[in-house]
């Protein structure tokens, strides 16, 4: 059924059904011709439209939802009212220190990764027609951004605890997600997400389609625990799923995540969404500017393809994606120090979350692995198990014989190929063959 715009556009007049004028603002409730179900309610004054509203019978209009986006200079304007980082960094360690400065005194991250069908295609441009989930002997998107994230946000993270969330595979789809243990126990620290990260993707079935709202409500139930301030990033290669077409009307996974930013916008949650690949953003950018009725400005998108492929030095790009990543990260810490008290959300919240185990080959590969530490207890050799810690955690294969002066190892093969190190990314400037 169509909208009121699409209604215009097609010459079929909308219908007036009521108009008042309360002090200088004029409210006028319209509907399309052959459009009985289809409402639009509109604000005006002097002339000027100030806030419109449209509705349709049981299904949600993005016009409901979504407003016009600020120009990019009334953007600039807020964010420099919210003294937001300025851009001239050239290291990570310059936005982690004006980080600081700018008010963040402590964040716990939580981390959601995109394993939906389409990321085996939308790597086409911008990663050699590879997988964006190809383990190799370099960094994928995936990895490049969990690292440069995790290097800015580790010193305000105070317990190093990271809980991992997997979501569009195929014993997850757009309902529930996947937790990186079995346990659910969060991964120690940004070696062990992106350790765990290359065990597990070899053993998935990419499926879809695409919804945030899975990850946001299992973040949402980790806040609630506490009630700590937490940053949600969801590294994903597409958009949530749309529906095109005249009447307007939002997909079932658009609705729902919709649904979930303007539920987590009371909590202590801000959302960062990290695109990888070669999109498309649109809806990305709908969310993070036009969705209304939120406590506070919780969503923040980042394209880290058009970032990555400038034409910058490596450590300029890496910080300035922690830079557009992060900088509005101060301003909504700040806002949610005056959210309300806990108790009324829990008893208000939907949509609790659907968590579960790793896929059943990861399960039987973990039981495998740790079948040799059973055997310890009756005496028996750990060779085994420690050789495993020893691999090279690039092929997976052979010894760590070389060292960086970073502190971490790879095998003598691995390392003599790289320019930056696999886990922290920082420049090698030194390698030290290391013998047993």
């Amino acid at each position: 059924m169509p909208n009121i715009y699409w209604a215009i556009k097609n010459k079929i007049r909308p219908v007036v059904l009521l108009s008042l004028t309360l002090k200088g603002v004029s409210i006028i409730l319209s509907q399309a011709k052959n459009a009985s179900s289809t409402f639009q309610v509109s604000f005006h004054f002097r002339n000027q439209v100030i806030k419109e509203e449209m509705w349709h019978g049981k299904s949600k209009s993005r016009k409901q939802y979504w407003h016009e986006a600020p120009s990019r200079s009334s953007k600039e304007h807020v964010h420099d009212s919210r003294n937001a980082i300025p851009d001239s960094f050239s290291s990570v360690d310059q936005v982690v220190a004006s980080l600081r400065e700018s008010g963040l005194e402590s964040s716990n991250l939580i981390l959601g990764i995109d394993f939906t069908k389409s990321n085996e295609w939308t790597g086409r441009h911008s990663f050699g027609r590879r997988s964006l989930h190809a383990i190799g002997t370099t960094q994928n998107p995936y990895e490049q951004a969990i690292s440069i994230i995790g290097r800015t946000l580790s010193p305000f993270d105070e317990d190093n605890l990271i809980p991992c969330f997997g979501f569009g595979d195929a014993t997850t789809r757009d309902q529930s997600v996947f937790s990186f243990f079995a346990d659910q126990r969060p991964c120690r620290g940004f070696e062990e997400v992106l350790s765990r990260y290359r065990y597990i993707v070899p053993h998935l079935n990419l499926s879809g389609p695409t919804s945030f709202a899975p990850v946001i409500h299992a973040a949402i139930s980790i806040v609630e625990s506490s009630w700590q301030y937490h940053v949600l990033v969801i590294i994903a290669d597409g958009q949530v799923n749309v529906t095109n077409g005249p009447d307007g009307r939002l997909s079932p996974q658009e609705e729902a995540t919709i649904d979930a930013i303007v539920t987590a916008s009371h909590y202590p949650l801000s959302i960062v969404m990290v695109g990888v690949g070669d999109g498309p953003w649109d809806a990305m950018k709908h969310f993070d500017d036009c969705i209304p009725q939120r406590a506070f400005d919780n969503f923040q998108f980042v394209n880290f393809t058009s970032i990555m492929t400038s034409q910058m030095h490596m450590s300029k790009k890496e910080a300035a994606f922690a830079l557009a990543a992060l900088m509005e990260i101060p301003a909504q810490y700040r806002a949610t120090q005056s959210l309300y008290s806990p108790e009324k959300h829990r008893r208000d919240r939907i949509g609790a979350p659907n968590i579960l185990p790793p896929p059943s080959a990861v399960i039987e590969l973990d039981n495998a692995a740790n079948a040799p530490r059973a055997t310890a207890i009756t005496g028996k050799s750990t060779d085994d198990s420690a050789s495993t810690e020893m691999s090279c955690p690039i092929c997976l294969t052979n010894p760590k014989d070389m060292a960086f002066q970073c502190g971490h190892l790879t095998c003598r093969e691995c390392g003599s190929t790289l320019a930056t190190c696999p886990i922290c990314r920082a420049q090698i400037t030194l390698r030290i063959k290391l013998y047993s």
